[in-house]
C-alpha cells in the first residue's frame, strides 16, 4: 500500500522551503553550530585522520567525521542495576544529530529507557573512500563466515559467527556521506554482546584504507594524545583477545568496537503487562461494545456488514493521535480509564447456510484502515473461505497517525517515540478485538440466522498484508487465543525494510531537509529502530514457536511472498523465516540462504515465493525506480488475490497443512 503524497505537500507547505522534494544536492544544510560533520570542527581536540580534530567530546574519536558513530556502541551504554541487563543507552548531549530548523541536538532521552541496543540494526560506520569490493554480498553469504572475511560479526563470549552482507548508503549521492553498514541476516540474540571489525576495505584505487589514528593506538596499544584512548585500553584488549581467540587476525583492523543487545524483557514487557492486565479486565468474553451500522448484501460476497465501536481498557493519555503511554510507578503502562474504538465485522454468504463460519482477523496496510478490501479481497477470502472476517484499525500506524508521524520528522523527533507508544494500543486492541469477536460478540442478534450464530468460536484465525503482514507477526507471537496465521508480505526490522521501499521515499525526502547529512539521517534511523523494537516482529518473532512469551502457547504462521516487492523487500521475510525455522516450500523458484526447502504437504512454519516475473531488486539500500520498474508492475498487493494464494491460506488455516496448491513453483499462472 503506497503513502498519501500529502506527506511531501504537507511538508513542504509548513516548511515553506524551496526545492522540496528535489534530491540533487543532497540534504539541506540545517546548521552551522556544535556538530562539526565531516570534520570541518569542533571541540574535541586532536585524533582524527591527517589532523582532523574531533567533532565534539560527545562523540568517539575512532570515528571523527561522524559524531554518534560507530553505531551501535558500547560507547554509550552506563551502567543501572534496576535494568534486566545492568545496562542503559546513554548518549552525550551533542551525541546525537541536529534537527535543522531547530537548532538542538536530538534528546539523549529519546533511547535512555532502553537496556541495550536492537538486535535488528545494522551496525554501521563511517568509512570515507570505501568501496565493497571483496566483501561479503546477499549473494556470497558464505564469506562472511570464513575467517578470512573483511567483515566480522562475532557473539563476544562463544566467537560464533554472524552471517551479513557489507553494504554503502546509497540514498544518498555523493560516495563521502556515505555510511558503511554490515546487515545481519539473522536475528540477534537479546542480551548478548557482538564484536564488529573491518579490515581488507579498498578505496577506488584498490588500496586499502588507513584506520584513524585513535583506532589505531587502540588496535595497537600504543599511546594517543586523546584521553579517551587510555581509558579504553583494557576494552580493547579484550576485543582483540576475542577476536583473535576465534580464529580472526587482528593487525590490519581498520575499525572494530562491542555493542550489546537489549534484554527481551526490555523489548516486550509493556505489551505483554497490557495484554494480561486488558484481557483480565475484559474478562473472557471480551470487550463491551456497541453497534453503530448495519448494510445488507453489501456486495455479492458478504450478506451483512456490522460496524461498531468496542470500549476497551486505555493506556494512553488519550485515544485520539498523538498519545502518549501512561505509566505507573511500577514503570509499566498503566490504564487510564477506557475508550471506544471502531471495529467492522463481515458475515459472507457461506456462514449464513448452515455451517458457522471460523473467525478470521484482517490486519490493514501501511496507514491504511479497517475497511481495506471490504469489497475486494477481504469479502472474497470470506465467502470463500467461510470465514467471519472483521478488522480494527492499528491506531500508531493507522490513517489518522499520518500527522503525528510528520510532526516527528519535521518538528520533534521525540513525537516518534509517541507513535511507538500509541501501537502499543493499537496492537492491543487487536488482541483484544479478538477475544470480543469469540466472546460476546457470538451472541449478538446481528449474527443470528435461522436461530443460529453464523459464528463458530472454536475457530479462530489471522491474517494480514504488508503492514498487517509485519505487525502479524508480533500479534501473533502475544496472541493467546489464535494458533495459526497468515502473514502476507511481511518483514523485519523496520531498519533493513525502509530505505529499500517506494512507500518510504516521502518520509525520506521530508527527512532530508532536516538534517545535514545522509549519514546522520541513518543514525535517526537507528534510533527509529530502538525504539520501534517494542513494536517491530523484531522484538517478538524469535518467541513464536519455542521459548514463547509469559503466559503464551506457541503459533505457527505461513508466509507469502512477493519476489520483487517494491515495497517490502523479501529480504526481511527471509529473516524471519531464519528466525523460526520457517520452510521454503518446493517446488521453489528460489533457493533462500539459511532457509531449507521441503516438500507440501508440510505442518509447521512455512514460506511460499511468488514469482511475478519482476526484475531483480537493486542490490542496495535503494526502492525499485527506473524504467525497469514501472509502478503497475509492482507484486506486493498480488499474491492475496491470486487463487491458489486463497486456497492455500485456507486450507493452512483450518487444517494446519500446507498443501501446494501451484502447478510448479508459484507464479500468477
Amino acid at each position: 500500500m503506497r503513502l498519501p503524497i500529502v506527506l511531501i505537500t504537507l511538508a513542504c507547505g509548513f516548511l515553506l522551503l524551496p526545492g522540496c522534494g528535489s534530491d540533487e544536492d543532497g540534504p539541506k544544510q540545517t546548521s552551522s553550530s556544535s556538530s562539526g560533520i565531516g570534520g570541518s570542527g569542533g571541540s574535541g581536540g586532536s585524533g582524527g585522520t591527517g589532523g582532523t580534530p574531533l567533532v565534539h567530546p560527545d562523540c568517539d574519536p575512532i570515528v571523527p567525521t561522524q559524531c554518534g558513530f560507530p553505531f551501535p556502541s558500547n560507547l554509550w551504554l552506563v551502567d543501572d542495576a534496576t535494568t534486566k541487563t545492568a545496562k542503559r543507552v546513554q548518549f552525550g548531549d551533542a551525541t546525537l544529530p541536529v534537527m535543522g530548523g531547530k537548532e538542538v541536538h536530538l534528546t539523549p532521552a529519546l533511547v535512555t529507557d532502553r537496556d541495550g541496543f536492537s538486535p535488528g540494526q545494522a551496525p554501521m560506520t563511517h568509512l570515507p573512500g570505501a568501496t565493497l569490493t571483496g566483501l561479503p554480498t546477499q549473494d556470497t553469504l558464505d564469506v562472511s563466515l570464513s575467517k578470512d572475511s573483511p567483515t566480522i560479526i562475532i557473539e563476544a563470549e562463544t566467537g560464533k559467527a554472524v552471517p551479513h552482507f557489507a553494504e554503502l548508503d546509497m540514498t544518498g549521492p555523493k560516495d563521502e556521506d556515505r555510511a558503511f553498514m554490515l546487515r545481519p541476516v539473522v536475528r540477534l540474540k537479546d542480551a548478548t554482546r557482538y564484536i564488529v571489525a573491518i579490515r581488507g576495505v579498498l578505496d577506488a584505487n584498490g588500496d586499502p584504507l588507513e584506520p584513524t589514528s585513535a583506532f589505531k593506538a587502540l588496535r595497537d596499544g600504543t599511546e594517543h594524545p586523546e584521553p579517551s584512548v587510555a581509558k579504553r585500553a583494557e576494552l580493547y584488549a579484550d576485543i582483540m583477545s576475542k577476536l583473535e581467540g576465534a580464529g580472526y587476525e587482528t593487525k590490519d583492523l581498520q575499525i572494530a568496537w562491542d555493542y550489546s543487545t537489549a534484554s527481551r524483557e526490555s523489548n516486550t514487557s509493556w505489551l505483554v503487562h497490557m495484554r494480561d492486565e486488558a484481557l483480565q479486565t475484559v474478562g473472557p468474553l471480551g470487550p463491551e461494545y456497541t453497534v453503530t451500522g448495519v448494510e445488507e448484501d453489501p456486495n455479492a460476497d458478504i450478506k451483512r456488514r456490522i460496524h461498531g465501536l468496542m470500549k476497551v481498557p486505555l493506556y494512553l493519555d488519550q485515544a485520539e493521535a498523538g498519545g502518549k503511554l501512561v505509566f505507573g510507578a511500577d514503570g509499566m503502562p498503566e490504564q487510564n480509564g477506557m475508550a471506544e474504538f471502531e471495529f467492522m465485522v463481515q458475515i459472507p454468504h457461506s456462514a449464513t447456510k448452515g455451517t458457522p463460519g471460523a473467525l478470521l482477523q484482517n490486519g490493514h496496510g501501511l496507514l491504511g484502515k479497517l475497511t481495506e478490501g471490504k469489497n475486494s479481497y477481504q469479502a472474497q477470502i470470506a465467502n470463500s473461505g467461510n470465514f467471519v472476517i472483521f478488522a480494527v484499525n492499528l491506531v500508531g500506524m493507522h490513517a489518522d497517525d499520518e500527522a503525528v508521524i510528520l510532526k516527528a520528522i519535521i518538528d520533534d523527533f521525540i513525537h516518534f517515540k509517541y507513535v511507538i507508544e500509541r501501537q502499543h494500543q493499537g496492537i492491543l486492541n487487536s488482541l483484544l478485538a479478538m477475544r470480543m469477536m469469540k466472546g460476546r460478540f457470538v451472541t449478538d442478534p446481528n449474527v443470528q440466522f435461522n436461530g443460529k450464530s453464523a459464528i463458530d468460536p472454536t475457530r479462530c484465525y489471522y491474517r494480514g498484508d504488508s503492514q498487517g503482514g509485519i505487525f502479524g507477526a508480533t500479534y501473533m507471537a502475544l496472541t493467546t487465543d489464535v494458533e495459526r496465521g497468515l502473514l502476507g508480505e511481511p518483514g523485519m526490522p523496520y531498519n533493513l525494510l525502509l530505505n529499500r521501499s517506494v512507500d518510504f521515499e516521502p518520509f525520506l525526502a521530508n527527512l532530508k531537509l532536516r538534517y545535514s547529512s545522509y549519514r546522520d539521517l541513518q543514525l535517526v534511523l537507528g534510533l527509529a529502530q530502538l525504539m520501534w523494537d517494542r513494536t517491530d516482529p523484531i522484538g517478538y518473532f524469535p518467541y513464536l514457536s519455542e521459548n514463547m512469551l509469559p503466559g503464551t502457547k506457541a503459533h505457527q504462521v505461513l508466509m507469502h511472498v512477493a519476489m520483487g516487492d517494491y515495497q517490502v523487500t523479501p529480504l526481511g521475510a527471509h529473516l524471519m523465516a531464519r528466525t523460526v525455522g520457517a520452510k521454503n516450500i518446493s517446488p521453489t523458484n528460489r533457493e533462500v540462504w539459511g532457509v531449507e526447502s521441503t516438500a507440501a504437504p508440510y505442518s509447521g512454519n512455512a514460506m511460499v515465493e511468488f514469482d511475478f516475473g519482476v526484475p531483480e531488486l537493486p542490490k542496495t539500500n535503494e526502492p525499485p525506480k527506473g524504467d525497469k520498474f514501472p509502478k503497475d508492475g509492482d507484486p506486493h498487493d498480488k499474491v492475496r488475490v491470486l487463487p491458489a494464494a486463497v486456497d492455500q491460506t485456507t486450507s493452512w488455516l483450518r487444517e494446519g497443512v500446507v498443501k501446494q496448491m501451484c502447478d510448479g513453483a508459484c507464479d500468477p499462472e
